[in-house]
C-alpha cells in the first residue's frame, strides 16, 4: 500500500526582493548566525512579520552569495507546522510508482541536500516527537539521519535551519521543550511602532501616508484589549488587509470591520468595542 503523498511544502524561488523593513538588528544578527552556521529561533506574536523577515534575509543570502549559491532554484523551503505534521512527513517515505518502491525526500531533507534555508512556521504546532528530528541539525554534527533509509546525510554547508512561534500559545500548552529552544540564536519579534507600521501598511497597500498613520493607530489601539477580550493582537498582516480593501474602494469603516474585527473574535461586543476605535480613528 502507497504511503500518503507528503504534505506540500512552499519553495521560494524568490526572483525579487521580499520587502522588510527591519526595527532593529535582526538583519545582523541573522547574517552573523548564517555566517557562523548557527540556527535561529523567531519568537514573536501573529502577524508581527517573522515569515516576510525569513523571505527577506533567503533572498539577501542568496542574492549576496557567490554563483553557485545563487544559482540554486528554491533557496527557501517553509513547512506550516501543525498538530499532523510527523517525523516521516519532514524527512521522506517509501513510494510505490510504476511498480517499483522509490523514495522522496521529505521538505526538511530536500532543505538539507541542496543548501536551502529551512522554515519550519509555528513549530510548537508539531508534535514534540516530530520536532527531535531536528536536534542534531542543530548542534556540531550537523547531520540528518534517516533511518528509513540508513543514510546518515550530512548537511549542504550552505544549508540553515529557522523556527518561528508565537510565545502567546505557551498558555495553551504549546511551548517549546527547553532541549529543543536552547539549539537556537533566538530573535525576538514585536509589533513595530506606529510610524514603522504606517510606513509598512504604506508600502504594502499603496494608501497614503494618513490613511496609514490611521490603520497603524487603531492597531496600536487594539492591541490593548489583548487579554481584556482578545486571544491575540492585531497583527500588521491585518491592517494591510484592510488597507488593501480601502485601497479597491471600500469604506474603511467596513473594511475594518470584515478585515480586523470579524478576523479577531466572533464576540459581538468586542467586535462593537474595536469599532468604537475605528469610529474615533477613521475620517
Amino acid at each position: 500500500m502507497t504511503d500518503p503523498t507528503p504534505p506540500r511544502d512552499d519553495g521560494a524561488r524568490l526572483g525579487c526582493e521580499p520587502w522588510y523593513l527591519p526595527t532593529g538588528d535582526e538583519v545582523a544578527l541573522f547574517e552573523a548566525a548564517c555566517a557562523a552556521r548557527l540556527p535561529v529561533l523567531l519568537r514573536g506574536p501573529t502577524g508581527c512579520g517573522k515569515t516576510r523577515f525569513v523571505e527577506h534575509m533567503a533572498w539577501r543570502l542568496y542574492r549576496e552569495a557567490d554563483t553557485p549559491r545563487r544559482a540554486l532554484e528554491v533557496p527557501l523551503v517553509t513547512v506550516s507546522c501543525h498538530e499532523d505534521l510527523t517525523a516521516t512527513d519532514l524527512v521522506g517515505r517509501w513510494l510505490l510508482a510504476d511498480d517499483a518502491t522509490v523514495w522522496r525526500d521529505g521538505p526538511l531533507t530536500r532543505a538539507v541536500r541542496s543548501g536551502a534555508v529551512c522554515y519550519l512556521d509555528e513549530v510548537v504546532e508539531a508534535r514534540r516527537d516530530t520536532t527531535v528530528v531536528i536536534h542534531s541539525l542543530t548542534d556540531h554534527r550537523r547531520v540528518l539521519p534517516i533511518e528509513k533509509t540508513g543514510e546518515l546525510l550530512d548537511a549542504h554547508p550552505d544549508f540553515m535551519l529557522v523556527v518561528s512561534y508565537n510565545p502567546g500559545h505557551a498558555a495553551a500548552g504549546k511551548a517549546l521543550k527547553a532541549s529543543t529552544r536552547q539549539r537556537f540564536v533566538s530573535l525576538d519579534f514585536a509589533y513595530p511602532s506606529p510610524d514603522a507600521e504606517a510606513t509598512i501598511v504604506a508600502h504594502e497597500t499603496g494608501l497614503d501616508a494618513d490613511a496609514a498613520r490611521r490603520l497603524a493607530l487603531i492597531g496600536e489601539r487594539l492591541r490593548h484589549l489583548e487579554g481584556h477580550g482578545l486571544d491575540d493582537g492585531v497583527g500588521t498582516r491585518l491592517l494591510v488587509h484592510a488597507g488593501r480593501l480601502i485601497a479597491g474602494g471600500i469604506a474603511p469603516r467596513r473594511a475594518c470591520d470584515v478585515a480586523i474585527a470579524r478576523a479577531l473574535t466572533e464576540d459581538a461586543d468586542v467586535r462593537r468595542a474595536i469599532a468604537d476605535v475605528c469610529d474615533v480613528l477613521l475620517p
